[in-house]
């Protein structure tokens, strides 16, 4: 799978000369309109998956407030993430679909803004956040839940251009 250029093959931009992190100074950057779209699943027992489907679980409605955490953490990424640029957002999309075959939950963030950096941070940082809220929403059902695969899918926008991961 190409994962783009080595380390030694480009600098890393939240390292300075002295090899301390920094945030990376944009302001010379055009603000141009930016998307990323990220994936993850939410593996669970056939049972516990059930229980989401039908609304039995305890704590409620476990997608709504999976899509709800995932938009907000979305918006909050700079808050969490020490050296991401604080954005307005103009788009976040969260998907949530249940699959019998995994058993389980993907959750798909689409993210976008018109701006001077991307937002890749904040689409990964919406899946994980909206995988974290299923399993919080019935761990009590189900403590072997795993959270796995999640990925950067798409990147389109800035100096870098396109990026689409191999399925």
């Amino acid at each position: 799978m190409p994962r783009g250029p080595s380390a030694n093959e480009r600098s890393l931009t939240h390292i300075d000369a002295k090899g301390e992190a920094r945030m990376v100074d944009v302001s010379e950057k055009p603000a141009t309109e930016r998307i990323a779209v990220a994936e993850g699943a939410v593996v669970m027992q056939p049972a516990t998956l059930e229980l989401i489907v039908k609304g039995d679980a305890k704590k409620g409605d476990v997608l709504g407030a999976a899509r709800i955490a995932a938009i907000m953490a979305a918006k909050r990424t700079h808050e969490l993430i020490p050296l991401c640029h604080p954005l307005l957002l103009s788009k976040v999309e969260v998907d949530i679909e249940t699959d019998s075959k995994l058993p389980g939950c993907r959750v798909r963030a689409t993210v976008k803004v018109s701006g001077q950096t991307g937002v890749e941070m904040e689409a990964l940082t919406a899946v994980s956040i909206g995988c974290l809220t299923i399993y919080d929403m019935v761990k009590a059902a189900d403590r072997g839940i795993r959270i796995e695969g999640i990925r950067l899918v798409e990147k389109k926008g800035g100096k870098s251009g396109h990026f689409k991961a191999k399925e």
